[in-house]
């Protein structure tokens, strides 16, 4: 049986080792919104692009997607790639969001009412609910997955709502403290729990089942 208070020891030792993320980089919750649906399949680099070329326009905000054509959207997101498959989520999304309001409705309505959105996965409601509303819902991505499973909390096999849900369970109901938790798990992932991860420079390397398998 793993303890509560295990899932806050890891927290506390990325946050040691990583400090502050900052996440998530927007300035505004329209753009994070935006974000969320550009980021999908692509890194940040070409978000950020993409970000720009809208700012540029004056079309980086929901209301100024749903009027905008959907040909010029997508020229305008090309950066990120899928955009003309994009520039139909952005629409979707916006016109759903411009109305609807999830900071008014039980976090998991609104999380029901973002899942039936055209294009909006689990990981994309999340981040949305999270990031630009500050809805205290965790978010898991395949970095989660992959640390976490490392070091031996979550089963390979771990679908997206268990893990989402364990998270959850064992830690308090803070939207920062789930903002800041996925970063780290991101940063982490990305610094030393790769693919092929590098071990010893690894924070956990005397707790890794992985490393203890090897």
């Amino acid at each position: 049986m793993i303890s509560h208070s295990i899932w806050q020891e890891i927290y506390n030792t990325l946050l040691i080792t990583y400090g502050n993320q900052h996440w998530w980089p927007a300035d505004s919750p329209d753009e994070v919104i935006i974000g969320t649906i550009l980021t999908q399949n692509t890194n940040w680099k070409n978000v950020e692009k993409a970000i720009a070329a809208l700012s540029k326009e004056d079309a980086c905000s929901l209301e100024a997607i749903t009027k905008i054509d959907t040909d010029m959207l997508a020229r305008l997101i090309k950066p990120a790639g899928y955009f003309n498959i994009k520039a139909k989520r952005l629409k979707a999304v916006a016109t759903a969001l411009l109305n609807y309001h999830p900071d008014r409705n039980h976090p998991e309505d609104a999380r029901r009412f973002l899942l039936e959105i055209n294009g909006v996965g689990p990981e994309t409601a999340d981040s949305i609910l999270l990031y630009a509303y500050q809805i205290p819902t965790f978010v898991v991505d395949a970095y989660t997955k992959r640390v976490l499973s490392r070091l031996g909390m979550l089963s390979a096999g771990s679908e997206y709502e268990e893990i989402r849900q364990k998270f959850m369970k064992h830690l308090p109901g803070d939207a920062q403290l789930y903002n800041e938790y996925h970063a780290l798990i991101v940063r982490h992932a990305k610094e030393c729990c790769l693919s092929q991860p590098n071990c010893e420079k690894c924070v956990f390397n005397h707790q890794c089942n992985y490393r203890e398998s090897q």
